[in-house]
């Protein structure tokens, strides 16, 4: 049976509290909190709970509670304060010092008795989840520590960088065909296909994690194979047709060969991203052959990229409060930008009707 320390001075409220957990409990007394700090120095760790009277000679609750914390015990065992006080700001006072629960006088048989129960069961729970929290962090730990290792080892092989240094020349030369179409709008219609490219090479880190996660073997081959989108591009356009345009004009080229085309613009995700994505081939030339690459392409106006750099800000962020209502927000959001990308799209046609 758990034992209980129930501490109060008036020994008619000790002996009815005896008397309705005795059952249940070994129950063990102390007459004022100086006792009570004695015997919970002797065997606290042996205590399921400690039901404490606030107003008590020598040593008062509010006392043994600050004591209690201070050693560290409030964490190990629940207190649960019997008062006949029911102000709100002893309460509220008594709560933040760490206290599960209250029960108040006179004593009632059920509701002490489920008070306990309610109290040592929802500790239990607490420290369990503790617990797990605690393991799942130290496998977090080794985890991150195996991929580091990997990583350096990823680092550290020739075959792998030179495989990071072809995928680096497929950005490149993703990056030379566009800026060429650039150079070719900004001649014929006297405007600008995109606004900008931002381009990354994926970690060695995230492509270890990657092949992890897709249970693939951690090789360079496998990289190859399987994955899509070590090398990735983001393209921002002005507008929703420059966006279509200038990926139909980059997919037309006789040596690109598109493998995929998802079009999250005209069929959104259910969170309100909005994006063309390609993944193409792509050839680079090298000292002694070409070869193709695989490269992810990703259109969006300058909107859609404010958004999906917001909405990655969400995901990523973990003590972010309100997530439901900032998600439902982002998603009203994406609609209002998709009605206004379009509607600054049909004001600049209007106004190159109007040039003539």
């Amino acid at each position: 049976m758990q034992r209980i320390l129930v501490v109060e001075d008036a020994q008619i409220n000790r002996e009815l509290l005896c008397e309705m957990l005795q059952d249940d409990y070994v129950v063990e007394t102390a007459e004022d909190g100086e006792e009570a700090l004695e015997k919970l120095a002797l065997d606290g760790a042996g205590m399921a709970a400690v039901l404490l009277d606030l107003q008590m000679p020598k040593m008062d609750g509010f006392s043994v509670i600050e004591e209690m914390g201070k050693k560290g015990w409030i964490k190990k065992i629940p207190i649960l304060v019997i008062s006949g006080e029911y102000t709100v700001e002893a309460e509220n006072r008594c709560f933040e010092m760490g206290v599960s629960d209250f029960i108040h006088k006179p004593f009632v048989d059920s509701i002490v008795k489920n008070r306990v129960r309610n109290a040592l069961e929802l500790f239990d729970c607490k420290n369990q989840l503790e617990q797990r929290v605690q393991e799942q962090e130290q496998t977090l730990r080794e985890q991150y520590r195996i991929i580091q290792a990997q990583e350096e080892k990823l680092r550290e092989a020739k075959p792998f960088n030179r495989l990071m240094m072809e995928y680096q020349a497929a950005i490149m030369e993703v990056e030379t065909r566009l800026k060429v179409l650039y150079g070719e709008f900004s001649q014929e219609y006297n405007r600008n296909p995109f606004e900008s490219i931002k381009s990354r090479l994926k970690s060695p880190a995230s492509i270890y994690e990657k092949l992890g996660r897709k249970g693939l073997p951690e090789t360079v081959e496998s990289i190859r194979d399987h994955l899509t989108d070590v090398a990735g591009l983001r393209v921002i356009c002005s507008f929703p047709d420059d966006i279509y345009r200038l990926a139909e004009l980059f997919i037309r080229q006789d040596d690109i060969i598109l493998i995929r085309k998802k079009d999250y613009i005209k069929e959104p995700k259910l969170n309100g991203y909005r994006s063309l994505h390609l993944i193409v081939d792509v050839p680079i030339f090298l000292s002694d052959e070409k070869k193709y690459m695989k490269a992810e392409v990703q259109f969006r106006t300058i909107a859609m990229d404010f958004w999906a750099s917001l909405e990655h800000k969400l995901k990523y962020k973990k003590d972010v409060d309100n997530t439901e209502e900032i998600e439902m927000q982002l998603r009203a959001c994406s609609d209002s930008i998709e009605a206004l990308d379009y509607q600054m799209q049909e004001i600049r046609n209007k106004i190159d009707r109007s040039r003539g």
